[in-house]
Parts: structure tokens; C-alpha cells; sequence
């Protein structure tokens, strides 16, 4: 049962986003982010009532503070990525996050580099290289200068450098907690914070929530089934196997850039995908 939850957590992350570039990429990342969340508050605001709270200590506390505005930040970058850029090529840059992690986990944590960390650091970079082979014609490295050319991988790899910082603080605030009381009290919270925004802003209207209802709760119920499945399946087994199985939304990603899109050099962005995906499991799971 875990895989398939893990699976279909996996499936409706990479779904998510296409549902955001397909029906919202001509709003802002800010409303882009707004719309996800703010549909998906109900669902999650509803199971954070009804399930267990566990003791919580200052350092959960200190952590989600300190977390929260760098996710915020990761979440505007994140679908500025999306808006401007192949879902193909700049998706699969999340798999920098865990090697970003190997180096934010010492800092923070106290984890040791591994072997296999460096293995699997390598493989992604290797795979990094493939997604823009195209580009050697060029010269020897210009698939490595295309990362930061173009707009969306650039702005996708800061993602998941942030992304290294924030799971590496709600990996100690789950320490604190438990993973199940995390995920969805954080985004519940993260909900608050981008809805308390929209206010302030010089532009906000009304009907930018309101103006395509479908798509805007098709987008919620979506992020909702997103979390959910990922608190069971995480409930199942060791997180490291959860996750890897996750990040099988790397995959989806170019899947759903070529069918939904008609994104072009999908074999070469689906191989360099699985290179670096294959390093992520090696960091999460033997590292």
C-alpha cells in the first residue's frame, strides 16, 4: 500500500503542475501559488482539527518560523520556473534538492557525507549535463551554461537550493514532532501566509480567485491528495523509501511536458531525468 500511495503522491505533484502552467501561467507566480493553496486550505485545515496534536517543543517551533519564509520564497521561484520554461527541462532540477541537502544536513544537523552522497550528487550532475546535450554543439560545457541562460532551469535550481535549507529544517521539526503533523500543519500555515499577503497587494482582485472555479479547485483537491497521500504512505515505512518513490514525479514531469504540452527532446530529458532521479535514490535511500 505505501508504494501506491507514494506513487500517486509522485503523480499529483507533477500533475499539479500542470495544472498550473495549463490553466493559470498567465498569472503571476504569486497567484499561481495562491490558487494551490488557498483551495487546498479547507481539506487541510479540516484533517489538522481532527487529527492528533502532538507535544510540540521550541525547537519545532524555531524550525517552521525559520523554514516558512524561505518556503515562500521557494514557492514563488518554483512557479516562476514552471511559467517560463518546459516542464521537461525544469522539473527535473528538484533532483539538486537532496544534493544540496547532503551539504545543508552537516551544516545544520550534523550528517555526514557519504560514499554514495558524492555518488549520487555526481549522477545528478551527470544527468543535469544530458537534459542539455543538445548545447554541446556549442562547446564542451554549454549544456552546464544553458542551466543558468535559461530563466526557468536557473530559477528552479535556486529552488531547490532553498528547498535544501527548508526540508533540512522540517526534517528537525518532524524529529520534534511527527512527519504526519508536520506536512499538514505546514502547509496549512503556508496557506495563511500567502492569503495574508494577497491584501497588500496593489493589484488584488477579487477575481482572480473566482475566475476559473473548475480549474482553481481541480488545482486544491489536487495539492490536497498531493499531501494526504504522502502523510499515509510516510506512515508505512521509512521515510528515505517513501521519498524515493516520490521523486518518481521527476519522470512525470517530462511525461506529462510531452503529452500535455508537445514539449520537444523528451528522450534526451527523459534519460537525463532517470540519471538524476537514480542519484536521488542513492542519497536517500543508501547514503
Amino acid at each position: 500500500m505505501w508504494f501506491f500511495l507514494s506513487l500517486f503522491s509522485a503523480i499529483f505533484t507533477a500533475l499539479n503542475d500542470v495544472i498550473s502552467k495549463y490553466y493559470f501561467s498567465t498569472y503571476s507566480a504569486y497567484e499561481m501559488a495562491l490558487i494551490r493553496l488557498l483551495y487546498a486550505f479547507p481539506l487541510l485545515f479540516t484533517y489538522l482539527i481532527i487529527m492528533d496534536t502532538p507535544s510540540l517543543d521550541p525547537i519545532f517551533w524555531i524550525s517552521v518560523f525559520l523554514a516558512l519564509p524561505l518556503e515562500v520564497a521557494a514557492f514563488l521561484t518554483y512557479m516562476e520556473a514552471i511559467r517560463s520554461a518546459p516542464l521537461s527541462l525544469c522539473i527535473p532540477f528538484l533532483s539538486f534538492t537532496p544534493a544540496f541537502m547532503i551539504f545543508t544536513g552537516n551544516l545544520i544537523l550534523g550528517e555526514k557525507v557519504s560514499s554514495f552522497g558524492i555518488i549520487g550528487i555526481l549522477l545528478i550532475v551527470i544527468g543535469s549535463y544530458i537534459l542539455n546535450i543538445s548545447d554541446i554543439k556549442r562547446e564542451i560545457m554549454g549544456p552546464f551554461r544553458s542551466i543558468f541562460r535559461i530563466k526557468g532551469t536557473r530559477l528552479m535550481l535556486l529552488t531547490a537550493a532553498i528547498y535544501s535549507i527548508t526540508a533540512t529544517l522540517g526534517k528537525l521539526a518532524i524529529n520534534h514532532s511527527n512527519p504526519q503533523f508536520f506536512a499538514t500543519f505546514y502547509f496549512t500555515v503556508l496557506s495563511i501566509i500567502f492569503f495574508s499577503i494577497w491584501p497588500f497587494r496593489r493589484n488584488a482582485k477579487i477575481d482572480i480567485i473566482i475566475k476559473r472555479p473548475f480549474a482553481s479547485v481541480l488545482s486544491g483537491v489536487v495539492t490536497s491528495a498531493m499531501i494526504f497521500s504522502h502523510v499515509f504512505a510516510i506512515k508505512l515505512i521509512e521515510a528515505a523509501c517513501m521519498i524515493s518513490v516520490k521523486r518518481s514525479s521527476l519522470l512525470f514531469g517530462v511525461l506529462f511536458g510531452a503529452i500535455f504540452f508537445k514539449e520537444k527532446e523528451i528522450g534526451k530529458r527523459f534519460i537525463g531525468a532517470s540519471i538524476m532521479m537514480s542519484g536521488v535514490i542513492i542519497i536517500g535511500v543508501m547514503s
